[in-house]
């Protein structure tokens, strides 16, 4: 026994993240898990409850001079390719990481992180990480094998938005549907967003759509093999059919790649109903700093 206090960090577990979520599931204080209410989410003060905790002390020896961030980048090891996806990686705010869950990656440079995140997040990165997957676990040997554009293509000009960068398009994206509790301040602050700027409202699956119809374009995959890609994922087509009537996932993404190459076509701008001024404010809060 110690009198002395240590701050303790919360221990995060891979059944515990989704894509840009990492208050996907919960544990009770009985031990037994849960996923997140919708309610839940939608409360920028709710964290979620981890089964065990880790000292802060251990987690900056295991990150010292390898990361100075006070959030992380990471993806679950546990998968297999007949999943409903396979690879599913998240942000999470301050917090450790176990082997065998939660695999980190530590990029050179932090700002890159979004991008990464929106690549491998990606149905298009998804479908190229099922042909490698054998068995149920996506190693880090396996995640150097598959598909990221090198990091100074998302400084180019954007092909959809010439005014801009495709990194600065993912970006403003990627972090508004990760703006969405108090926990991940450290995050917004640094890529100038807010909390609560409606990452789990009506919005979000469209943005969702936006990012994935923006990795097709990137690879350069034409759109029959976009509409052959997304039919690889039953699962996903099954709960859309179950739920909507019919498969929205990819409709959505198809409409905005169809969108998005007639602007590449013609030189113009993609006009996203979240970067279009609503009432003097911009879209529906996708403002990131530059």
């Amino acid at each position: 026994m110690t009198d002395q206090v240590e701050l303790m960090l919360p221990l995060y577990e891979a059944k515990m993240i989704h894509h840009y979520d990492h208050r996907w599931a919960t544990y009770e204080r009985d031990g037994s898990i849960r996923d997140v209410t919708l309610e839940e989410k939608q409360d920028p003060d709710f964290v979620v409850l981890p089964r065990y905790w880790v000292r802060e002390s251990v987690v900056k020896d295991r990150l010292n001079g390898r990361w100075d961030r006070d959030w992380l980048l990471g993806w679950r090891d546990i998968c297999r390719s007949t999943d409903e996806r396979t690879m599913i990686a998240s942000i999470v705010g301050a917090g450790a990481s176990p082997e065998g869950g939660t695999l980190l990656a530590l990029p050179e440079r932090s700002v890159v992180a979004p991008t990464v995140l929106a690549v491998w997040d990606s149905f298009a990165f998804d479908f190229a990480a099922r042909q490698k997957v054998g068995g149920t676990h996506v190693k880090y040997f396996t995640v150097r094998q598959l598909p990221v554009p090198h990091p100074d293509t998302f400084s180019k000009p954007c092909p959809w938005e010439p005014t801009g960068s495709s990194g600065s398009w993912l970006t403003r994206r990627v972090v508004f549907l990760l703006a969405d509790s108090d926990d991940m301040t450290p995050l917004t602050d640094e890529f100038g967003a807010r909390i609560g700027s409606g990452g789990w409202g009506v919005h979000r699956h469209l943005i969702r759509a936006e990012i994935d119809a923006a990795i097709f374009h990137l690879f350069g995959i034409a759109r029959d093999d976009v509409d052959y890609i997304m039919d690889t994922f039953p699962i996903v087509k099954r709960k859309d059919e179950a739920a909507y009537g019919e498969y929205r996932t990819k409709r959505l993404i198809l409409d905005v790649y169809d969108q998005m190459a007639e602007a590449i076509a013609s030189g113009t701008t993609y006009a996203s109903p979240f970067d279009a001024p609503i009432d003097g404010k911009q879209g529906v809060g996708l403002v990131v700093t530059d």
